[in-house]
């Protein structure tokens, strides 16, 4: 099923809010390695940055299934940026959830929606 206006709204929300944190949590990844001496401090940063590059295609790319798919890759990506900076773990969970549960409520919605639009075009 292809999302609709509601799932598209609060999808690309939860991407856009995650892509801000993801970019604060690679800025972060890298003045610390850069502060430790870590030769892999761009690498972090450049990291970061492509994720939360990921996230702002992903919500632009929600009128079809492709989008989808594209913010569980970044969901999944947040998550394994924790191996570099722990904290990144927190906000990898709250936004899988939050992007699993803005997606299952937003298809059940526009579903609805669906329904009473077809009850009102027939009555």
């Amino acid at each position: 099923m292809t999302p609709g206006i509601l799932t598209r709204r609060l999808c690309g929300t939860t991407l856009l809010a995650q892509a801000m944190s993801v970019f604060f949590g690679a800025l972060v990844a890298w003045r610390l390695a850069g502060t430790t001496g870590d030769d892999r401090a761009t690498l972090y940063l450049w990291g970061g940055v492509g994720i939360a590059v990921l996230c702002v295609v992903a919500a632009g790319a929600l009128r079809g299934r492709a989008g989808i798919a594209l913010g569980w890759a970044a969901q999944a990506l947040t998550l394994l940026s924790g191996i570099v900076l722990p904290a990144m773990l927190v906000v990898g969970i709250l936004f899988g959830v939050l992007w699993w549960l803005c997606l299952s409520q937003g298809l059940r919605m526009d579903r609805l929606d669906a329904q009473r639009a077809a009850q009102d075009g027939v009555g």
